[in-house]
């Protein structure tokens, strides 16, 4: 199969065809075409194009391509369609991709949309996950599923499976309840192809399985099937009852997005943004850590100011890019090497441990850098070894406080339920940045004596 590529020659063709309404050659195109390609093409279309083709194509595609479209896209489309138009491509989706999409419209069109879907026990399904935070299991799970119960036979099961499966889109496990539909185990394919189909289901199901409950954290669903390599995790009410199942595809999308939320948290962004975003929503995002940064370089000015002796040696202004950028790097990437730790739940031991191993990584990392700097100082700058040796215990010292700051600001705000990926960029740097300036002065006042 030939890789899709998008191109202006083909997007100019497609523009040509929505405007001379060539709709049967427009439909053999997109037909050609993956729903993930079709939804690239959307984000090039303007609005009116994009409905356009939307309306055109049969609603089991169009309802795949409306979960690859970007949100805001995907809204201004919906609010050019009917109630009824959107309720035949929600029909077409899994209860999971239909309630995501259904939870980003007014509550007034989620009812209106809601009554015009004819599979009523689609809509219950989708009504009952519209009730969770779209962030929890409970959120992310999809009613479809294939399940029988302990008491039948291999026969009876292979029959409800077959009905089952008809609304499943894949099928990663088949799930083993009670009466009262209390999730007891699991069913391996291989057991019920080779077992006689009289034999029930109870003597043959395996009883070990992994769950979550509706109100467990996507991250933590995203870290048991990462952990255990599952392809689908049951999840269960508070009564033990299965009421649905969630989905790799679902847990990379829970991945990916908290990897962007760190990313942004860690470059001094405070809140989901991105780059066509309006410039209010872009600068409320940004201005807080930029005056964090603000505050920590008045306060580091200020230190420079309050050791005025220093300017009998102004070779020790020249250093302090160095100090500082030192300091930063060093306390940013013990801070990713922990929160990442945190994010995969490898931080084990006790702190003081942690942070003894951080000391010793400080020093041996400190010293050599020391060393290095020391001869070019002497060598390069003509230093005096007072001066140099100024220099190369500041940096000794402000590694070793930069590593340390960087281990335990993240593992702290952890322990008190806070994303400890706010502890990286600019809070680590400036913090950093403003103890190193301290720690550059006091040590020269301490061992030149000014």
């Amino acid at each position: 199969m030939t890789p899709f590529k998008l191109s202006e020659a083909l997007i100019e063709e497609i523009e040509n065809l929505i405007e001379s309404r060539g709709d049967a050659t427009l439909l053999d195109m997109m037909e050609d075409f993956h729903y993930a390609d079709v939804a690239e093409i959307i984000h090039e279309l303007n609005l009116e194009e994009a409905t356009y083709i939307i309306k055109l194509l049969d609603s089991e595609k169009t309802s795949d391509v409306l979960t690859e479209l970007d949100e805001d896209i995907r809204e201004q489309i919906l609010g050019n369609l009917s109630a009824k138009e959107i309720a035949e491509e929600i029909s077409e989706l899994d209860t999971d991709d239909a309630a995501d999409i259904i939870a980003e419209l007014p509550d007034e069109r989620v009812n209106e949309i809601i009554a015009q879907i004819d599979d009523k026990e689609h809509a219950r399904d989708i009504v009952e996950l519209l009730r969770y935070d779209e962030n929890s299991a409970g959120g992310l799970m999809a009613k479809e599923l294939v399940k029988v119960n302990e008491n039948w036979n291999v026969l009876a099961s292979v029959k409800e499976m077959r009905r089952q499966a008809e609304n499943v889109t894949r099928v990663h496990s088949i799930y083993v309840v009670d009466n009262d539909d209390k999730l007891k185990g699991r069913l391996s394919l291989k057991d019920l192809l080779t077992t006689s189909t009289k034999a029930e289901i109870k003597d043959i199901y395996i009883p070990k399985v992994d769950y979550v409950t509706v109100h467990d954290k996507g991250e933590d669903v995203a870290r048991l099937m990462s952990k255990y390599d599952l392809e689908a995790v049951p999840v269960i009410d508070e009564l033990g009852r299965l009421v649905g199942r969630i989905t790799i595809d679902d847990i990379v999308d829970v991945i990916r997005e908290e990897a962007e939320k760190d990313y942004q948290l860690a470059a001094g962004i405070t809140q989901d943004v991105e780059a066509d975003d309006s410039i209010w929503e872009l600068t409320r995002a940004r201005l807080p850590w930029l005056l964090i940064g603000m505050f920590g370089g008045l306060g580091a000015a200020s230190i420079i100011g309050s050791f005025q002796g220093a300017l009998k040696e102004p070779i020790l202004l020249s250093f302090v890019p160095l100090i500082q950028a030192t300091a930063g790097n060093m306390g940013v990437q013990s801070s990713a090497i922990v929160v990442q730790g945190l994010a995969n739940d490898t931080i084990k031991g006790e702190m003081l441990k942690r942070l003894g191993k951080e000391f010793l990584l400080g020093l041996t990392n400190g010293s050599a850098i020391a060393f290095v700097v020391l001869i070019i100082s002497h060598f390069l700058f003509h230093t005096s070894y007072l001066v140099s040796a100024t220099i190369g215990a500041a940096l000794i010292t402000v590694i070793i406080i930069a590593a340390i700051i960087g281990t335990f600001i993240p593992i702290f705000l952890d322990k008190k339920g806070i994303d400890p990926a706010v502890a990286t960029g600019p809070f680590i740097t400036t913090s950093n940045d403003v103890f190193g300036i301290l720690i550059y002065f006091s040590i020269a006042k301490f061992i030149l004596g000014f």
